[in-house]
């Protein structure tokens, strides 16, 4: 059943079970040998769960340091007394670098460029230009190419306001089994550490494996690794569902603010894309809509929990509300009571003996469940529970 409390200026929420972000933090944590960091990935607002509540977790759960994906999300965590170091997955604009600086943030440096004038305001300032050097093994999105690797760290390992605290790739296919482009990312990574080491370069922390590496390929688990999505509860693909168990972490509900009986053959919201089929059907609405990350997509497509019984949304989705229908035969076959304001509806997470997931959601709408978590955690105020 859901929690009798509710934001007080809107009556739909996003629920975030702490305990859950604990019990997966220390369970990737456990597959770790001694000696392995591990850097948790709370970029896009810790996938819509909330960065900084989570990262306070995280760290009183095993985190050594933490990932983000802009300069502001790193400030936001030091504002808040992250005192871990924070890695921003990307090199940003060279403009960003007094804030990288006065945040103690490390950059991904992948552009001689950059890292000049990272390695000049940092001496300049007396504070150390730290930073990870971005390897692209292939996966063609971000990085210094692999065999290029060796060029850029010595047109730049001269300067001494640089210091290079780690090296690391990512991962295209890390969730496959026995896959041939894993396999050639791999050994393009291991080739320019060997070129690195080699010619006397110190690489810093070594790092690759992300979420469904750190689960299915601990060989190359390394100096650290990287987990992101298995934090909260979600798995990135079947084959490390098999492997691990997690607790989800996200759930969403609102409270019915209306509820109707229109005569049989009136439509329902924009388009009228349904109409009420039986005479006693009531047509319930909820204050949450495409806006709160409940995509249009799914409109006249998902589901709803109210007491563990499953409802069908129905019309289409609005920008800031949605409606769910109970017809007579939903009602007798649940012997449910007729709804009221107030009664709590889980458009996402655990209700009775039922649930709907992430992973439901997004086969609804053909994408995948990071993105499902990100778009609730926009605009819906979060409650930890």
């Amino acid at each position: 059943m859901a929690l009798n409390k509710s934001p007080e200026t809107r009556w739909a929420w996003v629920e975030i079970d702490q305990g859950a972000l604990r019990h997966n933090t220390r369970t990737l944590r456990s597959l770790l040998e001694p000696g392995v960091q591990m850097m948790c990935a709370v970029k896009a607002d810790a996938y819509g769960h909330g960065a900084v509540a989570c990262a306070r977790v995280m760290a009183q759960a095993g985190a050594n340091q933490f990932a983000v994906a802009t300069v502001a999300e790193g400030a936001e965590l030091r504002e808040a007394g992250i005192t871990q170091p924070i890695l921003i997955l990307s090199e940003p604009p060279v403009e960003s670098i007094p804030y990288l600086l006065a945040s103690r943030l490390m950059p991904s440096i992948m552009t001689e460029e950059f890292a000049l004038a990272f390695g000049e305001a940092a001496a300049a300032s007396g504070v150390p230009g730290r930073y990870h050097l971005a390897i692209d093994t292939g996966m063609n999105r971000f990085g210094v190419p692999y065999a290029d690797a060796l060029e850029l760290r010595r047109a730049i390992d001269f300067h001494r306001g640089l210091s290079c605290e780690g090296c690391f790739t990512h991962f295209a296919t890390a969730d496959k089994l026995d896959d041939w482009d894993l396999a050639l990312q791999a050994k393009h990574f291991m080739e320019a550490l060997t070129s690195l080491h080699e010619a006397g370069f110190d690489c810093g922390l070594v790092h690759c494996d992300n979420t469904p590496g750190t689960i299915l390929h601990p060989d190359l688990h390394l100096d650290m690794c990287r987990v992101g999505i298995g934090l909260y509860g979600l798995h990135a693909a079947p084959t490390t569902a098999e492997r691990l168990e997690l607790e989800p972490v996200m759930s969403v509900r609102a409270r019915v603010t209306r509820v109707t009986s229109p005569a049989v053959g009136e439509g329902v919201s924009y388009g009228m894309t349904y109409r009420v089929p039986t005479k006693g059907t009531q047509i319930a609405t909820i204050p949450l809509g495409y806006a709160d990350g409940y995509s249009r997509v799914l409109s006249n497509r998902a589901e709803v929990l109210v007491d563990g019984r499953r409802y069908a949304q129905v019309g289409a989705i609005c920008m800031d509300q949605c409606m769910f229908a109970i017809e007579p035969a939903d009602a007798r076959a649940a012997a449910a009571p007729a709804l009221v304001a107030g009664d709590v509806v889980t458009v996402m997470g655990v209700d009775g003996d039922d649930a709907i997931t992430a992973d439901e959601l997004a086969e609804l709408i053909g994408t995948i469940n990071y993105e499902i978590t990100c778009h609730f955690g926009m605009r819906l105020e979060k409650l930890y529970v």
